[in-house]
C-alpha cells in the first residue's frame, strides 16, 4: 500500500473550502433564518440592556446626590448656588442628572427599569436556546447528509483509487475530519453571527453614549485584526499538517493491528513500535504548531483590550468629573467596552476550530471531487441465466496509464483466451504474472486498455457494472465476514434468501456439520476476535454465501492457502459443489488443487505462455512441469502431500502491482 498523502493544504485554499463547506448549509434555509433572526432579537436585546442598566444606576445616583440638597430647591437653583461656592465641576456632575431635590431614590421607576432589565436578558437566552437547538439539527442533517455522499463516493470510486492510499488516511477522512466538520459548524456558524453582530451593535451604542470613548474603544480592532490575520494565516498550514499526520499515523495504526500477527511471527515488533514513535512525533510537532500558534490569538486579543480598558476608564472617569457624561452612562460604556472585547476575543478564538475543520473541509472535498469510477452507458441486458462462455480477445490493460503511454510494458499485453459454459479454467503462474489482475478485468474492478471481454458473446463495456457482477460469485483468500450471526454472513449472498435456503446452501457445502454443534447454532454472532470459528470454517461460509448467491461465474482466488491440509479437503469438496454446472476460474499457488480443472492457464509477465489440461502441460516439459517440479521435488504428484510455496519466475518485474490487485 503506498503511503503518498496529499500536500499540505495551502493559505488560499481556505475561502473557496469555506464557502463551498457554507453551501452544504443552503438546503436549510427556513431553519437558518430562524437561527440568524433569534441571533439578531437576542443580540439587539444584550446590547440595549447594559443602557437600561445604566439608565437604573442615574436613578440610585440622582436619588443619593437628591437627598442630601435642601428640599424646596430647584435643581438650576443648586447649580447656581454651587457656582457661586466656586464649586464648579460639582456643578457641572448635577446639571447632567435628573434629580429632585431633597427626593431620595425613586424605587418604583428603579424597579420597573430592573424588571426590564431581566425581561430582556431572560428572552434573549430563550432565544440562543432556541437558535442552538434549531441550528445542532441543521448541523445534524447535514453531516448526516455529507456521511451519505461520502457513502455513495466510496462505491462509486475505481479501484485503483484505494491501491494508491492508505486505508487509514481514507478512514481518518471518513471519519475524524467530518467528525471535526461538525464541530467547527456547531461552534462557529451561529457564534460567528452572534458574535459580529454584538460588535456591530456594541460599537452603534458606545458612539451614541460617547463618541470620544467609542474611537478610543475602536483602536482595539485594527490591532486585533492584525494579529488575527498574521497568526491565523500561519496556523492554516500546521493544521493541514496536523490532519495529514493523523492519517499516516491512524494507517500505521490499522496495519499493525491487522497485521498483528504477522509482526509478531517476524519480530518486528520494535521496528513497528519505533515506525509508530516516528510518526507520533511527527503528529505532536504539527499538532503542538498548530495549536501554540493558534492558541496565542487570545492572549493577544486579550493584552489589547486591557490596553483599550484603561484609556477608556481614565478618559470616562474625566468626562464624568467634567459632567460631559452621567454616572449611568459610564457605566454602560465600560460594560459596553468590556463586552466589546469579548466577543473579539471569541472570533479570535474560534479561528482555532475554524482553521481546523475548514482544513478537514478540504481533505473531505478532495475525496469528494476524486474522479469516480469510468462511467457506463449500458447498452446490452443479460439474460436471467447465463450460460457461462467467456472469450478474452486481445486484452490489453495497464495500471499506469502513463507509464504505458510512455512505452513500458503493459500488465496484460495482447491476451486471448476462450472459456467453454461450466468448464473450470486455473490460472496459475509466478507472482506478478497477472492472474488475480485477469479474473478482475472479468469483474470490470479495471477497465481494459484494449480489446474485447465477451461474456455469452456481449461485450461487458455494454452491461452494467452492478448487473455484471450479480452473475460472478467470489471465494478469495481472506475469508471476509462481518459482525452478525452465521445465518446473516450466509445470506449476505443473497438478501432475500429464506432461512431454509440458508441452511440448504450451508449442508451444500459442508457448513452445517460444524455450525450444528456451536451452541448458539447459526444464531451465532461472528466479529472480528471470534475464535469459536477456525480459519477453514470461516473459508467454508464464504463458500457458502457463494452457494447462495447462485452464480453464473465463479472465482477462486486461493481460496484454500489459509486453511490447514487436514481442513483444504473438507473445502475442496464444498468448492466442487460450488463449481458444478458453473464456468469457474480458480487462481491456485497450490498445484495439486488443480489438477482436476478442464484447463490449466499459465501465464508469465502477463501472457499466457501454456494452457492444456494437467496431464498434457506436465507432457510438454514447459513452463507448468517446471512448477510442477518446483512444488514436487521430492515426489510425483500422486504422494506430495506437502506442497511448497509458490516459486515467483526471474525477471518478474510487475510483482507489486499484482500484490496489490491481490
Amino acid at each position: 500500500m503506498s503511503e503518498t498523502q496529499e500536500p499540505a493544504r495551502k493559505p488560499q485554499q481556505f475561502w473557496p473550502s469555506a464557502v463551498r463547506l457554507m453551501k452544504l448549509l443552503t438546503p436549510h434555509k427556513a431553519a437558518l433564518t430562524v437561527v440568524v433572526l433569534a441571533v439578531v432579537v437576542s443580540v439587539v436585546l444584550g446590547v440595549w440592556a447594559p443602557r437600561v442598566l445604566g439608565r437604573a444606576m442615574d436613578v440610585i445616583f440622582a436619588g443619593v446626590v437628591g437627598r442630601s440638597l435642601p428640599a424646596g430647591t430647584s435643581q438650576a437653583q443648586v447649580e447656581a448656588g454651587l457656582r457661586a461656592q466656586g464649586q464648579d465641576t460639582t456643578a457641572d456632575m448635577v446639571s447632567a442628572m435628573s434629580l429632585v431635590p431633597g427626593q431620595g431614590v425613586d424605587f418604583t421607576r428603579l424597579g420597573g427599569l430592573i424588571l426590564l432589565v431581566l425581561a430582556m436578558y431572560t428572552v434573549a437566552s430563550a432565544l440562543m436556546w432556541l437558535q442552538g437547538y434549531v441550528l445542532n439539527r441543521v448541523v445534524m442533517h447535514v453531516v448526516y447528509d455529507l456521511r451519505a455522499q461520502i457513502e455513495r463516493k466510496l462505491n462509486a470510486l475505481p479501484l485503483s483509487y484505494f491501491d494508491t492510499r492508505q486505508r487509514g488516511d481514507v478512514m481518518s477522512r471518513v471519519t475524524n475530519d467530518v467528525d471535526n466538520i461538525q464541530t467547527a459548524l456547531q461552534q462557529t456558524f451561529a457564534q460567528l453571527i452572534q458574535n459580529v453582530l454584538t460588535v456591530l451593535g456594541i460599537v452603534i451604542m458606545m458612539f451614541a453614549v460617547s463618541w470620544q470613548l467609542a474611537l478610543v474603544a475602536l483602536l482595539a480592532l485594527p490591532l486585533s485584526a492584525v494579529a488575527a490575520g498574521v497568526i491565523g494565516s500561519r496556523s492554516q498550514k500546521l493544521f493541514a499538517g496536523q490532519w495529514k499526520a493523523t492519517g499516516v499515523l491512524n494507517g500505521h495504526i490499522e496495519e499493525s493491528f491487522s497485521g498483528h500477527e504477522l509482526v509478531h511471527s517476524y519480530g518486528r515488533q520494535r521496528q513497528m513500535q519505533a515506525q509508530f514513535d516516528e510518526r507520533n512525533e511527527e503528529l505532536y510537532r504539527a499538532a503542538f504548531g498548530a495549536q501554540f500558534l493558534s492558541g496565542t490569538i487570545m492572549p493577544v486579543m486579550q493584552f489589547i483590550s486591557y490596553l483599550s480598558y484603561v484609556g477608556i476608564a481614565v478618559l470616562g472617569g474625566l468626562r464624568v468629573a467634567s459632567g460631559q457624561l452621567t454616572l449611568g452612562d459610564a457605566t454602560a460604556f465600560i460594560q459596553y467596552s468590556r463586552e466589546f472585547t469579548q466577543p473579539l476575543s471569541q472570533i479570535a478564538g474560534m479561528a482555532t476550530q475554524l482553521q481546523s475543520g475548514i482544513a478537514s473541509a478540504e481533505r473531505t472535498f478532495e475525496l469528494l471531487d476524486a474522479p469516480d469510477q469510468e462511467p457506463e452507458n449500458p447498452t446490452a441486458r443479460l439474460p436471467q441465466r447465463l450460460r457461462g462462455e467467456v472469450r478474452f480477445e486481445h486484452v490489453d490493460f495497464s495500471y499506469d496509464k502513463d507509464a504505458a503511454t510512455a512505452g513500458e510494458p503493459p500488465m496484460i499485453e495482447d491476451l486471448s483466451l476462450h472459456v467453454e459454459p461450466g468448464r473450470t479454467v486455473a490460472i496459475v503462474g509466478p507472482t506478478g504474472a497477472g492472474k488475480t489482475t485477469l479474473v478482475n478485468l472479468v469483474l470490470r474492478f479495471y477497465e481494459i486498455d484494449g480489446g474485447r471481454i465477451l461474456l455469452d458473446g456481449i461485450d461487458i463495456r455494454d452491461l452494467a457494472r452492478e448487473d455484471l457482477r450479480r452473475q460472478v460469485g467470489m471465494v478469495l483468500q481472506d475469508a471476509w465476514l462481518f459482525t452478525g450471526t452465521i445465518m446473516e454472513n450466509i445470506r449476505f449472498g443473497r438478501q432475500d434468501a429464506t432461512d431454509e435456503e440458508v441452511v440448504a446452501a450451508a449442508r451444500a457445502t459442508y457448513v452445517d456439520r460444524f455450525v450444528r454443534a456451536l451452541p448458539e447454532g447459526y444464531d451465532t454472532v461472528l466479529t472480528e476476535d471470534e475464535t469459536s470459528v477456525s480459519a477453514g470454517e470461516k473459508q467454508l461460509i464464504t463458500i457458502a454465501r457463494a452457494f447462495l448467491s447462485r452464480p453464473s461465474l465463479l472465482i477462486l482466488d486461493e481460496a484454500t492457502s489459509a486453511v490447514d491440509t487436514r481442513t483444504e479437503l473438507l473445502v475442496q469438496k464444498a468448492m466442487a459443489a460450488l463449481r458444478e454446472n458453473r464456468t469457474s476460474f480458480v487462481i491456485a499457488h497450490r498445484l495439486s488443487t488443480i489438477r482436476d480443472a478442464d484447463t490449466i492457464v499459465v501465464m508469465e509477465s502477463g501472457r499466457i505462455v501454456e494452457q492444456g489440461s494437467h496431464a498434457e502441460l506436465v507432457a510438454a516439459d514447459g513452463a507448468y512441469a517446471r512448477l510442477y517440479r518446483a512444488q514436487f521435488a521430492e515426489g510425483s504428484a500422486e504422494q506430495a502431500t506437502e506442497p511448497a510455496a509458490e516459486v515467483p519466475s526471474e525477471g518478474s518485474t510487475d510483482g507489486a502491482a499484482e500484490d496489490s490487485a491481490q
